[in-house]
């Protein structure tokens, strides 16, 4: 038996997480373009913070990274 629950709790952090990490990216990318000092900074912080939501994400979905 399909638990629908899950399932859909599934699909909506799903599609919220990918919105999150296509915003951030983005955000990277605009925030980056430009002549002031301070944006390069921003833009790399965001592109570690992107990286960071990548390597939870993975560690959410390999079970030997989280099994104790």
């Amino acid at each position: 038996m399909i638990n629908w629950s899950a399932f859909v709790v599934v699909v909506v952090v799903a599609l919220v997480a990918a919105g999150v990490l296509v915003t951030l990216f983005s955000t990277a990318l605009r925030v980056g373009d430009g002549d002031a000092p301070w944006r390069r900074p921003v833009s790399v912080g965001l592109y570690v913070v992107c990286g960071l939501v990548v390597a939870f994400g993975l560690y959410l979905i390999i079970p030997a990274l989280h099994a104790g």
